[in-house]
């Protein structure tokens, strides 16, 4: 029987991409399904950025993920882009159609819907986003398209929050207000969903926490956060001493990983099998 030697390619370009553990996850989904693929964590910088791409497609790569700081900038090296990645203005996972052109998608926030719904059915639901940076947009826009009813997004900066809520309000179903980020915030009442969207308590300053009312929070609520290293963050800990149902950040991550399997290759991709690649590595 001939042999293929010819292995189809996937990968990164970030920088740094040192950090990145998705490379661990995706080659130990590739193993368990039997796929002889490779993704290659390759750092790229901001100026290489087009070059990458164009040997990406010489090369027949199958996709990529972009990561900090390529994933507006790799927008013009592309030849589309998905519904959610047009309207947040940004990519992190590129996909090559039989054709061979090159689409640009946004996982970030399809992951976290993924895993938050595994916990409670976003449609409907009232959600307070804390946060308005990068990883805010793609999580308040794939909530929006799932369906729920109205986000509150609290932030210190009110010119990016603006522009959340703007987002929102104008470009998916649902509807949004913005609510200053000066001092201790109490959460409303009626809240269903709590998802912190920033980097505070990510390693290694992992005693941090956001600057919320904890005793606002009820066990009728589930809280979300987005970080996930640690993936039990001094929020999440308060929230489960409250009662409330939490969603790790390290499941927003498998998450992404599935959807762009499924993306690349077709394969319903084994979540766990993920997950547990990534805790092996004690991040």
């Amino acid at each position: 029987m001939a042999q293929n030697f010819l292995q189809p390619l996937t990968g990164s370009f970030a920088k740094p991409a040192g950090e990145n553990p998705t490379v661990a996850m995706i080659e130990a989904a590739f193993h368990h399904h039997g796929l002889d693929w490779r993704y290659m964590n390759c750092e790229v910088a901001p100026e290489d950025l087009g070059n990458a791409v164009k040997g990406a497609r010489a090369m027949g790569w199958r996709g990529f993920n972009c990561s900090i700081p390529h994933k507006v900038a790799v927008i013009e090296h592309l030849d589309g882009l998905g519904q959610s990645a047009e309207i947040i203005g940004a990519v992190n996972t590129v996909v090559r159609q039989p054709d061979g052109r090159l689409i640009g998608e946004n996982t970030d926030g399809k992951g976290f819907v993924r895993a938050l719904s595994a916990v409670i059915e976003p449609r409907g639901k009232r959600v307070v986003l804390l946060g308005a940076g990068g990883a805010a947009r793609a999580v308040a826009v794939e909530m929006a398209l799932a369906g729920v009813s109205h986000i509150t997004v609290v932030n210190r900066s009110r010119n990016r929050g603006e522009e959340v809520t703007r987002l929102i309000d104008t470009q998916t179903p649902a509807n949004a207000d913005l609510q200053p980020w000066d001092s201790t915030f109490s959460i409303p009442a009626d809240t269903d969903i709590v998802v912190n969207a920033t980097s505070i308590g990510l390693y290694p300053d992992v005693d941090a926490e956001p600057d919320i009312e904890y005793g606002s929070l009820t066990s009728d609520m589930v809280v979300a956060d987005g970080i996930h290293n640690p993936p039990m963050t001094k929020l999440l800990k308060a929230a489960s001493a409250r009662g409330c149902q939490t969603v790790d950040g390290l499941s927003m991550l498998v998450g992404q990983g599935v959807i762009g399997l499924k993306y690349w290759t077709g394969i319903d991709a084994d979540a766990d099998v993920m997950r547990n690649a990534l805790l092996e590595l004690e991040l």
